[in-house]
């Protein structure tokens, strides 16, 4: 029998596929779209979906901190595969709250001269 450790999988994880989105699915309702759950992808809080997939058991603690790094780096990622199973009048939902964050944020950073 072989006892070597094993080593963890260092390949990336996707989370646009249907695991994923089933896990979350329910996180923009039937068509209610949780403004506040968009706002904080878009602010780059994802503690709670972080904290989902480490418990969920799913996935190797290395691939959590996979997720959350891709997440920081492409927070729309996130909301893309949390859109998958939407029904398209939430994904437009989504796309108009999104676009109007963004939207918000540069002006929150522009300069006055």
């Amino acid at each position: 029998m072989n006892t070597e450790k094993r080593k963890p999988n260092d390949s990336v994880i996707d989370v646009s596929g249907d695991l994923f989105a089933s896990m979350f699915s329910l996180d923009l309702g039937d068509g209610d779209v949780d403004y506040d759950a968009v706002e904080r992808i878009h602010d780059g809080e994802f503690g709670e979906w972080t904290l989902a997939a480490a418990r969920s058991g799913l996935f190797p603690p290395h691939a959590v901190e996979a997720l959350h790094q891709s997440w920081q780096k492409t927070p729309r990622s996130l909301l893309d595969a949390l859109l998958t199973d939407a029904d398209e009048m939430t994904r437009k939902r989504c796309n108009i709250i999104w676009a109007g964050l963004d939207e918000a944020s540069s002006f929150d950073t522009a300069e006055y001269a």
